[in-house]
């Protein structure tokens, strides 16, 4: 087996949300039951310290902390790919390796935001991190935050990259995702980064998703991927037919607002984020907990 097929993620992984407590610090007993349950559920991997486990507000010991504690607690059980967010390079250099050090089996790297950098800008930032770390990198596009799109022929030619052996695409561009399915090199996985295109990327060739709705339903969601995995469409139809108000209400209003007021519901942290986020507004929360309640988790 190759080193990048020993590495290879799939199936259906957990964008975590960082529980807090009232007070506002980390709620470190919350996550690790979190990912317990997680594990016990049926999660392929965990995503600690992303968009939706509201990175860019956690110091740099609040992150390095979480991913941390995850990877403790994870105790190798599922692979755990720590988040990293940074739009210096040579700040990233740094923060990546302090991000490894913590005991993560990846590293999920966010486009450089703000700067928009052209192509071969995020092409030198990629590989920049990624020979400077030991720990294999998972590209993470998401131009909806970070403000430039990384292009199916930039994902390519990072994809050759010894370390590079993944990508999270939250474009919402199924050509573009399809390009890459097509043309990558053997042993790159290619996630869907928005849970309503699973179904599509992984009929497309795609390998699994990067969940946000996971948090709150981890069993549905891995058997949604599983079912894919197999070619079992009946299964998968009837899974996304249940998920789907999820998927709907956990975009009402900026992730993760949405998935924090779910995980309060299903008692398993507070209802806390910090700002310039705050908690979702009453009008959508009757909508969130039919939704939770028709996917059986309530």
């Amino acid at each position: 087996m190759s080193a990048r097929a020993a590495q290879r993620l799939h199936g259906c992984g957990t964008a975590l949300v960082t529980p807090f407590r009232k007070d506002g610090s980390v709620d470190e007993k919350a996550l690790r039951a979190l990912v317990d349950w997680q594990v016990e559920q049926g999660i392929h991997f965990l995503v600690p310290c992303g968009s939706t486990g509201e990175a860019a507000t956690l110091s740099n010991e609040e992150h390095l902390r979480v991913v941390a504690l995850v990877a403790e607690q994870a105790a190798g059980r599922v692979p755990v790919v720590g988040g990293l967010n940074q739009n210096d390079t040579a700040a990233a250099v740094r923060f990546a390796k302090s991000i490894a050090a913590q005991g993560p089996s990846h590293l999920m790297v966010v486009g450089p935001p703000y700067n928009r950098p052209p192509q071969r800008g995020l092409v030198a930032h990629y590989e920049k991190i990624a020979d400077a770390v030991e720990i294999p990198v998972v590209i993470y596009n998401v131009p909806g935050r970070t403000g430039s799109n990384i292009q199916a022929m930039t994902t390519l030619q990072l994809a050759e990259h010894e370390n590079i052996v993944a990508v999270k695409e939250a474009s919402g561009n199924v050509d573009q995702i399809l390009q890459v399915i097509l043309h990558r090199p053997e042993g790159f996985s290619v996630l869907s980064g928005d849970d309503p295109l699973t179904v599509p990327v992984m009929a497309l060739g795609g390998d699994g998703i990067v969940s946000v709705v996971s948090n709150a339903v981890p069993g549905p969601m891995s058997r949604l991927t599983e079912a894919m995995d197999r070619g079992d469409l009946t299964t998968a139809r009837a899974l996304m037919k249940t998920l789907q108000p999820i998927m709907i209400t956990a975009f009402a209003e900026s992730n993760p607002m949405p998935m924090k007021a779910a995980m309060a519901m299903l008692g398993r942290m507070e209802d806390v984020v910090r700002l310039p986020l705050v908690t979702l507004a009453d009008e959508h929360r009757g909508p969130l907990r039919d939704a939770l309640r028709a996917a059986g988790a309530l």
